[in-house]
């Protein structure tokens, strides 16, 4: 029996997926000779059974999928709303499935920052999608948060990521009495001025952060400060004060396919031994009162 609110995790790659195109590594390797999509792109679903609605955070190139299954929780079959965090390929470029092409969907919400309104509005194919009003672009504003129901509430907060064409954010998701905390991007803990996200994370109840690469070197041939994320490591060392209480609060998201959380058993049961949590496709969070 589902809770009456719930999150569903929908995807825990990286940009790209995995396995990744064009990675004939030990990585992949395995995941493309069984001809099955191992890893899709992060994303989250949130679900109301009080009212039959559903949100969805990010849409990715595995929007499909990942659409049909949040749907499948609401007996209308409709989106209350779709919240993007920035524009990188793999957390908006799911919006074309709403085009005429495909889906031809009738002013579906997508909530956007003003910057990442104005990229989906001035550059197509995006454009063509307000044009024909497949989507009703929302506008947001950092740290002020909205009212979807009585239940539920979201604030978008700003969070230092390669901006080059839109600002990022990341989300709190607030369900009854519970918060969450979803940055499936950001440049490096440090770099995030306006928070120190150690004090942040007893004053939530779960948080999925950025765990793009587990640690240094695993791109080899390439300037990892080109790409900037918390190392998994990293993160390990700045929590390392937390309770255990705190520590199990933290989910890591948003893997590259070299990183070990998503194929390596034992790195995996490391991670849960000292206190964290990795997150996994089709995972379910009770929200409920």
């Amino acid at each position: 029996m589902l809770p009456s609110q719930f999150l569903v995790v929908l995807g825990t790659a990286q940009d790209a997926g995995y396995p990744q195109t064009g990675c004939t590594k030990q990585c992949c390797s395995a995941a493309l000779s069984s001809g099955v999509e191992k890893g899709k792109v992060t994303s989250l679903g949130l679900v109301d059974r009080v009212d039959s609605s559903v949100w969805l955070f990010e849409a990715t190139p595995n929007f499909r999928e990942q659409w049909s299954k949040l749907l499948s929780y609401s007996p209308s079959y409709t989106c209350q709303g779709i919240f993007l965090t920035h524009a990188h390929i793999g957390h908006y470029t799911g919006l074309m499935q709403l085009g005429r092409e495909s889906m031809g969907a009738s002013n579906q919400k997508v909530y956007a920052m003003p910057k990442m309104k104005s990229f989906i509005e001035t550059n197509g194919p995006w454009s063509q999608l307000v044009s024909l009003n497949n989507i009703s672009l929302q506008e947001l504003s950092a740290d002020s948060s909205i009212e979807l129901n009585p239940r539920v509430r979201v604030t978008p907060i700003r969070v230092p990521h390669r901006d080059e064409f839109s600002e990022t954010v990341g989300y709190i998701i607030q369900v009854n009495s519970h918060r969450i905390l979803f940055i499936p991007d950001i440049d490096k803990w440090e770099k995030w001025k306006a928070h120190d996200i150690a004090n942040l994370i007893p004053t939530f109840d779960y948080a999925f952060l950025d765990g793009t690469f587990y640690g240094n070197g695993e791109l080899p041939g390439r300037d990892m400060s080109e790409i900037p994320h918390p190392f998994v490591e990293e993160s390990i060392e700045r929590f390392a004060d937390l309770s255990e209480k705190d520590r199990k609060k933290i989910h890591f998201i948003h893997f590259n396919h070299t990183n070990p959380l998503l194929w390596d058993h034992k790195v995996q049961n490391d991670l849960n031994k000292m206190g964290y949590q990795y997150a996994r496709e089709g995972q379910i969070v009770n929200l409920s009162k």
